[in-house]
């Protein structure tokens, strides 16, 4: 960009006295001052739209203008260092590039590795000091139950089917007292085959008993008493997602 400057100086020709040759204007004269006056005029930016080329120098405005005015470099660059000032915590989600060359200013280092920031809570012990850390990715659990259900008596209806155990004479020498048949060995039913029901039996006759067990009868109430305890480790990490973090430190 160049500005014009005049070649002729026109206004001293008028003090010349007449016949003085350099009292004459000369279109050659005319010529030069409208070509240098072109190109001054074509160096310019327009007010429109404007081109530049080279360095550009503007005024700087006043810190939080937020004006039309041009915004210099120096004016974004405060801008920046007002916006994190030391202590300032910087996340990226995908760049792992040091804030310092994103930025250009300040020393940052990589913050709160496998942590979650947290706000401070005057009023809560554990989140009431800056930078106070604690919490743990897994707890410790211990359970202890105990306890007795009530009883109650159940009717016949509410007893689900089911068999009791009961073995009769394993083996006759004679007859046992009521029976009929052949001597021999007399086979019964298994515990669980409802097929294979037994009668009464007297141990007359040389025959040898067994035993037979029973269970609760119909009507009859019991109770049922419950002890447990244990220990385990219950994961308690929160729903979390990983980015890039960084604090200014100078």
């Amino acid at each position: 960009m160049s500005d014009y400057t005049k070649a002729t100086n026109f206004t001293l020709k008028d003090g010349l006295t007449t016949g003085d040759p350099q009292k004459i204007i000369k279109g050659s004269e005319l010529d030069a001052e409208y070509v240098a006056i072109s190109n001054a005029i074509s160096s310019k930016a327009n007010s429109d739209s404007p081109t530049f080329t080279g360095t550009v120098n503007s005024s700087q405005p006043p810190t939080g203008n937020s004006s039309s005015r041009v915004a210099t470099t120096l004016f974004v660059q405060n801008a920046l260092v007002g916006a994190y000032p030391v202590g300032s915590i910087y996340m990226n989600a995908t760049v792992a590039t040091n804030p310092n060359t994103l930025l250009g200013f300040g020393t940052w280092v990589a913050f709160g590795a496998g942590k979650v920031p947290i706000g401070l809570d005057a009023g809560d012990a554990d989140f009431d000091t800056i930078g106070e850390t604690g919490g743990s990715k897994t707890n410790s659990v211990s359970v202890t139950t105990s306890g007795t259900s009530g009883s109650t008596a159940l009717t016949e209806a509410q007893i689900p089917k089911h068999y009791h155990q009961m073995r009769g004479p394993t083996f006759i020498t004679g007859y046992p007292q009521g029976s009929s048949g052949s001597s021999g060995i007399y086979f019964g039913g298994s515990p669980d085959d409802s097929g294979h029901l037994y009668g009464t039996y007297s141990t007359g006759g040389g025959a040898t008993s067994a035993d037979f067990s029973t269970g609760t009868g119909n009507g009859n109430g019991h109770t049922h008493s419950i002890s447990s305890s244990g220990t385990g480790t219950a994961d308690v990490v929160q729903p979390y997602i990983v980015v890039y973090m960084w604090k200014r430190t100078v």
